[in-house]
């Protein structure tokens, strides 16, 4: 679990920091909560959760952490493209709140079973 978490991390890492560079180059900045959003919950949280389940391993192999996984991880681009379109005037009404909902359930998912596996 940890090994795919900060693994897709690294690829929520390239799709931030390629987003910014093309904003960058055509001075364009409005699709940044997108560009701040990939790299703090997509980069920062799925690196942090996969160093968290590799410290605490009776967290990783919980149906918790599998929810999170999946919940996170498809919520996740689903938001972000959801908020992209909002943000250029392409609408797609589904998309942002399901997004956001399956994503939100994921990190709740994740609270849940740090709270209740991870004792220092």
């Amino acid at each position: 679990m940890s090994q795919r978490l900060i693994w897709i991390a690294a690829i929520y890492l390239l799709v931030g920091a390629t987003l910014g560079l093309y904003m960058g180059m055509n001075q364009n900045f409005a699709l940044m909560p997108v560009h701040a959003h990939v790299l703090v919950a997509g980069w920062l949280s799925l690196a942090m959760a996969g160093v968290i389940y590799r410290v605490y391993p009776a967290a990783s192999n919980t149906r918790l952490a599998h929810a999170h996984f999946w919940l996170h991880n498809l919520g996740l681009p689903t938001f972000m493209l959801g908020l992209a379109a909002m943000l250029t005037g392409h609408d797609v009404p589904a998309l942002l709140p399901v997004g956001a909902f399956a994503f939100a359930a994921g990190l709740a998912c994740f609270s849940l079973n740090v709270w209740r596996r991870v004792r220092i």
